[in-house]
């Protein structure tokens, strides 16, 4: 039977984890029916996953025996910044979501010229976050940073990083091969009208490469989600 997996500031030295948490305890309680005696992984974010037994479980705690430590296996091959221009509706939720369960790292909400939403649901978007890391079995958590203007993302980022941004002129695909893969890799995705050459021009002046996902024409959540999986397991 596959074990439910929970994310929180957990501490596993002494064997037992004690919860307060109202949303956690409601989530485990009344949302998954769980009572005494049932086990579940719980997770502290820094990669360490612990099976837990329940001892104790009412409206105000939970009280988990710990019985066994160990790592969580599942973390991705590299370090991905998303760097996806808000997208409207629900959209840009699915991008967050997906991105988590394919193993960004950080997602940062990009303002660029184009960009016709310019604000986010950061409570929505965390909550979103969590559970696709808890669903995919991920170790770790990414960071949602605050929307950020594209002309300080180009300027700010790191010069020493494979930074790529995804436009129809660019080189189809990625090139591998021919890269330096550095630890880190930002990616940057536009929104639905596209990129200036403006903004083409100041990235390519930054020294990024202009990677294409293809010749047709894709939305802006589905570029985002394929560039995510293919940035996260670019290395071998």
């Amino acid at each position: 039977m596959k074990l439910q997996r929970f994310f929180g500031e957990f501490n596993f030295k002494d064997n037992k984890v004690t919860i307060s948490d109202y949303e956690l305890i409601n989530q485990i309680k009344n949302v998954f029916r769980y009572q005494k005696g049932n086990e579940v992984l719980l997770l502290d974010n820094l990669g360490n996953e612990a099976l837990g037994e329940i001892r104790k479980i009412n409206n105000e705690e939970i009280i988990f025996e710990i019985k066994k430590v160990q790592k969580n296996e599942n973390m991705p091959k590299n370090k991905v910044a998303l760097y996806s221009s808000i997208l409207k509706k629900e959209n840009f939720e699915l991008v967050v979501q997906k991105a988590t369960e394919v193993g960004v790292n950080e997602i940062y909400p990009l303002l660029s010229a184009r960009t016709i939403k310019q604000n986010i649901k950061e409570d929505r978007l965390v909550k979103i976050i969590k559970e696709a890391s808890e669903q995919s079995e991920r170790g770790t958590i990414p960071t949602l940073h605050s929307p950020v203007d594209f002309n300080e993302a180009i300027k700010n980022i790191n010069k020493k990083e494979l930074n790529i941004i995804f436009n129809h002129s660019g080189n189809q695909i990625f090139a591998p091969d021919k890269w330096e893969l550095p630890q880190k890799i930002n990616i940057f995705i536009g929104p639905e009208g596209g990129w200036t050459e403006e903004e083409i021009t100041l990235a390519k002046e930054s020294d990024f490469k202009i990677v294409s996902l293809g010749k047709l024409n894709l939305r802006g959540e589905t570029a985002a989600i394929i560039a995510s999986y293919l940035a996260v397991n670019l290395r071998e």
